[in-house]
This record gives C-alpha cells, structure tokens and sequence, in this order.
C-alpha cells in the first residue's frame, strides 16, 4: 500500500460494485431476501457509512452490524465499578478517551472527573505507567479495555511494572476476545447470517486460524478485511463468491497487514500475562464462557480487581440496562440504529443513553455523523 488513494480509486470501486451486484443477482434468483453479511468491526461499519458503501452496494447484499466495539460491549455495571474505583482517595484512574462519556447506572467517568475524582485520559498504558512512576504516593489505575488489539499493550506494560517493582500501578482488566461472541451468535436461532467481513486489527494480532470453527461448524464464509472502500468492497465479493459456489472457507483479503498465525510477540506477552476467564458479561448478550482475559496470579499485585476487592472478584451482580435503550438488540444486529426508539430524541451524542452513541466504533454514532439524518428524515 504505497497510497491511500490507491484503495479509495471511484473506478476500482465501480467494477467492484458492478461484480457484486452480477453474484448477488445470481444468488438472489436461489432466495427470497438479501445476503446478510455480519461486519464484526466497529471500525467497519463506521467505514461503510463514511464512504456510502451501504447506498452504493446492491440491494442483494445487506450489512449486519456486529459486536466488534469494545466501548459499546462492556455492560453498565463494568463503568459503575470504574467510578467506583476512581472515586476512591489516593487514586488516579486513567482511561482511553472513548471510555470517559459511556453511561453507567450512577454515572460516566467524565461526570465522576466534573465531581472531583481524578480521571485522565492517556494514549496508551505507558502514558499510565509513566505517571505512576512520578506519583509514588498515589495509586494508578488504568482502563485496561478493547479486543486483542489493545490487549497485548497492556500486557507489556504490567510486563515493565513487573520488571521495575512499581507497587502504585494496577490495570482494571476488561480485556475480551473477538471468535467467542461470534458463536454466541451463530448459536442464537434468531440470527439470519450467511457470512461475516472479519476484523483487520484484531486478526493482525491473533492471525486468522480463531476462526477456523465459523467456516468448519457453521458452514459461513469469512473474509478478514482492511478498512478502505475498496477493502471492504472487495471483501463482500469475495464472501459472496464463496457463497454462490457453495463452500465456506476463512480467507484474508487483508494480508498487506494480517499474518496468517498473527503477531507471535503480542501473542506471547498475552498469554504470559492473562488466562482466560470462566465467563465474562457482554451487552445485549449476557455471559459468554471464555470470552474475557483476567490477569494471572503471578501478576495480581497489578490486578485493580484484587487489590480494590470488586468486580469478579467479589462476585458482582449485572446490571439492568436504562429502560427504552435498545443498545443490545443494535450491537447484536438485530436492529438498526434508527430502529431504537431512543435514536436522536432521547439519546444523541450530547446526551447518550448508551455506548453505541459516544463510541468512535458505535453503530449509533456511525448512523448519528454518516447516515442518521438521511434515514431519519427518510
């Protein structure tokens, strides 16, 4: 990839659409509703609506928006306990900045931060290794949040406090894996899905043999693809190909950037550092077994969940979701954005009601910057 432009070429994209349009055609004649192509990717769907991709594509073919948005998963008890910890003395909590405005069921960290709990938002774990090396008299606690793109940055950075002896750094670890979701819902018999556009950042790490079992036990192609236009255009045919030749088979169109066995080092750190949890809750799809990371026992001075005794480790309860929020039918796919009674009117990105508003990877916000006014006037 020497140029953006290169994958963003309006001649390119047309005879990637008109391709499209022949093979969903063709496979529309065998069935009477689109083609449901799940994007797992925040970050996908947000390209989809920033290019027009999903006016563009033809009408065969349909988006289905999925759970790939970290922010937008975690459910609201999760960000109570973050206050919680944030508002206790001596402590300095430190957060990615999509994190700061998510709602919880008493309040968001920024609310806390405009009471008086010192919250910060950093870049990177580092920046909060980096301040718990200046405040040795205070405890730091970071945010420890996302797929396994972020997971192996925080991984080296408790790796570092290790290495120094730090005693005033702990991570609050809601770090989730991406394949465990995806067969929660291929296992929900309300889902209609023939195919899913796999996740380009997550599959840098983790390679694309995760997900082998989509394609070997469910029958359902996946295409891991990059973020341009013609990335995800060119991903669609390829998911489609497979469909109309009536095999289903993980492949990379990706493979600029994605490894077929991932990051070896990142996978190394992720696994010295973290195990996996018995279960963990996601929103709108309750507890997945096996779909969280917590920090090992040789690393749990640097664990906020045993050192401030909450969370799992204290066996915490859910959380109900605000009454009227539709945020779990939108992340499970199974409503658009438009479709929650909330969008627009009683939740807009000045005052959210859930996290698919305030997220940069959120279908809402998606829908609020890129699409919304169009479907809501429509």
């Amino acid at each position: 990839m020497k140029f953006a432009s290169e994958f963003r070429d309006p001649v390119a994209a047309r005879a990637l659409l008109s391709a499209i349009a022949r093979k969903a055609d063709a496979i529309g004649a065998a069935r009477a509703r689109p083609v449901h192509i799940m994007e797992i990717c925040g970050g996908h769907t947000h390209s989809i609506f920033r290019y027009g991709l999903d006016r563009l594509i033809h009408e065969g073919v349909e988006f289905v928006h999925g759970p790939g948005c970290p922010v937008c998963v975690l459910p609201m008890a999760r960000v109570d306990e973050c206050v919680e910890i944030a508002e206790r003395p001596g402590v300095i909590f430190t957060t990615f900045g999509d994190a700061m405005r998510v709602p919880g069921h008493r309040k968001s960290l920024l609310q806390a931060k405009s009471g008086g709990a010192d919250i910060l938002m950093v870049y990177s774990p580092l920046d909060a290794l980096e301040l718990a090396r200046r405040s040795p008299g205070r405890e730091v606690v970071f945010f420890g949040l996302g797929f396994e793109t972020t997971t192996p940055s925080t991984a080296l950075s408790i790796q570092q406090a290790a290495r120094e002896g730090l005693t005033n750094f702990s991570v609050f670890c809601n770090h989730i894996t991406v394949p465990e979701p995806i067969k929660a819902l291929l296992d929900d018999p309300d889902m209609v899905l023939d195919g899913f556009i796999g996740p380009g950042h997550v599959s840098m790490v983790i390679g694309t043999h995760p997900y082998d079992f989509i394609a070997r036990d469910y029958g359902k192609p996946i295409v891991v693809a990059g973020f341009e236009p013609t990335d995800l255009l060119q991903s669609v045919l390829m998911v489609l190909t497979q469909i109309a030749e009536g095999r289903a088979a993980v492949e990379n169109q990706y493979a600029r950037v994605v490894p077929e066995y991932g990051n070896s080092v990142s996978l190394a750190a992720i696994a010295d550092v973290y195990e996996r949890r018995p279960s963990f809750e996601w929103r709108g799809l309750g507890e997945i077994d096996a779909s969280g990371l917590r920090i090992r026992a040789k690393y749990a001075a640097f664990d906020a969940e045993e050192k401030f005794g909450i969370g799992y480790a204290t066996g915490r309860r859910s959380v109900p979701e605000i009454e009227g929020c539709a945020c779990g039918a939108v992340m499970t796919g199974k409503l658009k954005p438009t479709q929650c009674p909330q969008f627009g009117k009683g939740c807009t990105p000045d005052m959210p009601l859930g996290a698919l508003m305030v997220s940069s990877e959120g279908a809402c916000a998606a829908y609020w910057q890129y699409a919304g006014a169009r479907e809501t006037a429509a």
